[in-house]
């Protein structure tokens, strides 16, 4: 579970409650939440197919303006034209689709399905499967995306007294 802290924490970064309790699994230079594991299922029960959620702002604005500039359509034509890229893909949806069904404690709720971000192949989000490489997952995607969006290297925490920090700039 989150400890009371990162969750005030998280729910400053997402900008919303959190909807289930989550554990950080992934933390910066700065000791803030960068990824959350999330339940496969809601506290209301309904089924959530990301395991790996990003919470860090400075990775999800970095990543957003990747996926703004054609990068989930670059990673496909990746995984299209490079057979080894592809079979690592294939292989961090199925470890992803693994590990959250071993975490699946509601067996009379339907279950979520899919890999990495609930995608049964290719490249859903970049967002997520940065955050499954980042929670530890061998995920090709994710480790290039870490190479063009790092470092994240804030020089004051983002969120400070359960607010954002003031003097946090999200730098490019």
């Amino acid at each position: 579970m989150v400890r009371p802290d990162d969750r005030e924490v998280v729910e400053v970064q997402i900008g919303r409650p959190l909807r289930a309790g989550s554990e950080v699994v992934a933390r910066c230079h700065l000791a803030l939440p960068v990824v959350v594991e999330v339940p496969p299922h809601l506290d209301d029960g309904t089924p959530f197919p990301t395991l790996y959620w990003l919470t860090c702002p400075l990775a999800t604005t970095r990543i957003g303006r990747l996926e703004g500039a054609g990068g989930v359509k670059r990673m496909e034509s990746k995984a299209a034209a490079d057979p080894d890229f592809a079979a690592g893909l294939d292989r961090a949806h199925a470890s992803y689709a693994a590990e959250r069904s071993e975490n699946i404690t509601n067996t009379d709720a339907p279950a979520p399905s899919g890999g990495v971000g609930g995608a049964a192949r290719g490249v859903k989000c970049l967002h997520a499967h940065f955050a499954h490489h980042a929670a530890g997952g061998e995920n090709p995607v994710g480790r290039l995306v870490a190479e063009w969006i790092g470092p994240l290297d804030c020089e004051v925490r983002c969120v400070i007294g359960g607010e954002t920090n003031p003097n946090w700039v999200n730098r490019p």
